[in-house]
């Protein structure tokens, strides 16, 4: 059987991600983008489309200039205002918490349960994979750097939105093709019901995850629930 987990409010408090790691990266976001200009051009491209997008809806009035580090960064801290899900800005996040992480001033969190499943299913010949919104370096980052030790020795693989976004059933479908595993096989568990409904269109069993600080999930469209991973077996 294959694991498929998502973060934010399944392995890890969704206080963590919003009231410690955001902030962490906006306010050091215009330095890291003056100081790293040049290396983070492919995000900064695909940056342009988007600010594109968001200008001709009337999201974003501000001129999005891409040779500018002040205006890149001052439309990177508005997609973190918005929580946008968009692919360059989390890679650029990731590369911000690696400093934070290397230099001890970030410690994530996961709940007290994710360990003791993760050796559990591991023991049981099970594989463990992430699916995130947060890049695959920042997935790293985070199960190496948790208030539980390092948690990357149980991981497989670790999956973001350059495979597709979470609440589209294609992204499912392409990461059980490349698990090699029948969706059948895999069980997801998020505290997102339409990502879980993607992913039930796409053949995987499902689990709703309900931890303190979830948002309230009064529906839960059919998925069964969970309060801790140790739960599913």
């Amino acid at each position: 059987m294959a694991f498929l987990l998502d973060i934010e409010g399944t392995t890890t408090p969704i206080d963590f991600v919003h009231k410690v790691l955001f902030p962490y990266a906006r306010n050091r976001m215009a330095g890291y983008v003056e100081e790293h200009f040049e290396e983070i051009g492919p995000e900064i491209l695909a940056l342009e489309s988007e600010a594109a997008k968001d200008n001709s809806g009337g999201v974003y009035r501000e001129e999005f200039r891409m040779n500018s580090p002040g205006s890149v960064s001052d439309y990177l801290k508005f997609l973190i205002d918005n929580d946008r899900k968009s692919t360059p800005l989390k890679s650029i996040q990731g590369m911000i918490w690696k400093k934070g992480y290397e230099s001890g001033d970030l410690v994530s969190q996961v709940y007290a349960d994710v360990p003791a499943a993760f050796r559990a299913w591991r023991e049981e010949g099970d594989s463990i994979n992430i699916y995130s919104s947060g890049s695959a370096l920042a997935q790293v980052l985070l199960f190496r750097h948790t208030d539980h030790g390092d948690l990357t020795g149980f991981i497989d693989n670790y999956f973001d939105t350059n495979i597709g976004h979470k609440k589209e059933r294609n992204s499912y479908a392409e990461i059980a093709s490349r698990l090699d595993v029948d969706p059948s096989g895999i069980v997801f568990v998020s505290d997102v019901d339409a990502e879980l409904d993607a992913a039930t269109a796409a053949g995987m069993r499902t689990y709703l995850s309900i931890r303190e600080g979830n948002p309230d999930q009064e529906n839960a469209g059919g998925h069964q629930t969970v309060r801790s991973l140790e739960e599913i077996v």
